[in-house]
Parts: C-alpha cells; sequence; structure tokens
C-alpha cells in the first residue's frame, strides 16, 4: 500500500477535530528525523521513511527492545505504530526518554517509517485503551469518561465483582503479573461501578471525574505513589476512591494488540511487539 494512502486512511480514522497533544516540545534530542508534521502537532506521522508499506508492527512504546525486534526481522518498506513516540521509564531524570538515535537512523536506511497515536487511541472508541483494558477485564461499559487533551480517555463500567479484591484477581490474571491496590475505599463495589482508564490515570483531574461519576474504585496503570502523584492520592484518599494500578504498558497494550485487526482488514499483515512491563510503576 502507498505510504500516503495509509496514513489518510489513519487519520481520517483516528485523528478527529479538537484533538492535541504536546510530545514535541521533548524531543529535541531527535529532532532531524521527526517530520513536519508531527512538529505541527505531535500526532501522527512521527518518522517519515517509507513510500511504501507492506507490513505494519503495533508497540507500546518505541523500547530498543522493541525496535531491534523491527531490525531483527529483516524488513523493509514497513510501518511501526506506536501509542507512545518515546520510551517510559521512571528515573529521577523523568519519565519519557527519546528513541535511541542509532535505531532511528537504522529505520530510515531501512524505510521503516514510525506513527503515533497517543491522544487519538487513548479516545473513547473500538480501538481505545479503556475501551479494550475494560474488555479484557470483562467489564460492561456504560459511557466514555475522564476528558483529556479533547478526548474522553476512560470510561465508566460495571463489574461482577463484589468487592475490589476480586477485581484485583481478575487485573492480575489479565496483565499477567502483579497488580497493585490503593484501599482508600471501601472493599465493597458500590453497584458494581468502575471506572476505567489506562496508562497514567493516576491524576488529579481524572480522579474527579470519577469521583463525579460516582465510582469509587479506578482501574488504571500507573499507581505509584510519589512527589508528582502525591495530591491525586490525598484527593483519592480523602474521597475514599480505590485505586487499582497494572502498569503503564499492560494496560495499554490491549488496545494495541487490537489495532493488528485494524490494519489485517486494509490487507496489511500486522504484529503486536511484546515488550517488559515496569513494575515500577505500581
Amino acid at each position: 500500500m502507498k505510504a500516503e494512502k495509509l496514513y489518510a486512511r489513519l487519520e481520517k480514522d483516528f485523528i478527529k477535530p479538537g484533538l492535541s497533544d504536546d510530545w514535541v516540545k521533548h524531543m529535541t534530542s531527535i529532532q532531524d528525523f521527526i517530520s513536519d508534521n508531527f512538529k505541527a502537532r505531535s500526532m501522527g506521522l512521527v518518522c517519515d521513511n517509507a513510500e511504501e508499506i507492506e507490513r505494519v508492527y503495533t508497540a507500546v512504546f518505541p523500547s530498543d527492545e522493541v525496535m531491534k525486534t523491527v531490525l531483527d526481522n529483516g524488513v523493509k518498506n514497513s510501518l511501526l505504530l506506536v501509542h507512545h513516540p518515546a520510551i517510559w521509564r521512571i528515573t529521577s531524570s523523568g519519565v519519557f526518554h527519546q528513541m535511541n538515535l542509532s535505531l532511528l537512523r537504522q529505520f530510515k536506511e531501512r524505510e521503516i517509517a514510525i506513527y503515533n497515536l497517543h491522544v487519538p487511541l487513548d479516545n473513547y472508541g473500538r480501538y481505545g485503551t479503556a475501551v479494550n483494558l475494560a474488555s479484557a477485564l470483562g467489564l460492561k461499559m456504560i459511557k466514555p469518561i475522564a476528558p483529556y487533551f479533547g478526548s474522553l480517555a476512560g470510561v465508566l463500567a460495571k463489574t461482577d465483582c463484589k468487592t475490589t479484591d476480586e477485581l484485583k484477581l481478575i487485573f492480575r490474571k489479565a496483565v499477567g503479573h502483579k497488580v497493585c491496590l490503593y484501599g482508600y475505599g471501601d472493599r465493597q463495589i458500590d453497584n458494581g461501578l468502575v471506572a476505567v482508564v489506562a496508562g497514567g490515570g493516576n491524576d488529579l483531574d481524572i480522579l474527579n471525574s470519577v469521583l463525579q461519576e460516582g465510582a469509587h474504585t479506578l482501574v488504571t496503570g500507573v499507581s505509584l505513589l510519589n512527589d508528582y502523584s502525591k495530591s491525586a492520592h490525598e484527593f483519592a484518599k480523602a474521597n475514599k476512591i480505590n485505586i487499582l494500578g497494572g502498569t503503564h504498558y499492560s494496560t495499554e497494550k490491549f488496545a494495541c494488540q487490537a489495532l493488528c485487526k485494524y490494519f489485517e482488514k486494509l490487507g496489511l499483515p500486522c504484529k503486536f511487539i511484546e515488550d517488559k512491563p515496569s513494575m515500577k510503576d505500581l
């Protein structure tokens, strides 16, 4: 498929009016590889390296491991679609770190483009991060919630679980590793109501949105209590909201997996590239 044709289709299907993002200001170290379009709006085509797209890979983050996996497959004329255009790793110097310059050079030489859907994929919809996480947990979706950069990044849902302990077990099974429960609220889940915001839902604005919907249990990715999230945890504690965290990567991977079906319908072979969750998120 012509790359321009695929990009136009992605634009039509995902990048809706009113959505925004702010990645570029943090990506100065790799700006020589970034397309003018991405510099202008921080979404869509990050690295314009290919004229033809013969296959697609999806991933949550463009980590060294993910990029090396693509290169090791020996492909050309390909696309790596990432949910984030930077690597997530909580360190003393920050949480998002830029792509490997050496690997970016190899992507350019091999005509492998990079495309980003962050806010557009967080937005409520068939391939949305919260929708696919809620589906993986067997929840019944009620409506979209949680305004975020012009999107609605969460869902209000119903669970058959009676307690947060039951929900925690289901969550753990879905992500395949330990999860963390900050039990600030009642163990009993009122009316079965649960809010789901994949990734970084450990945020004061998100928690306020959850409270306004009458939910007192939030399923999210990053639940770590640190200086950044202190006010969010204090709000959750004061308003008796349970925070159930399962890491940034593991709560957003379901959407990237679902995207493979989207590309296959367009006649493009697609594979999700597994990565490792950071347990420091909990």
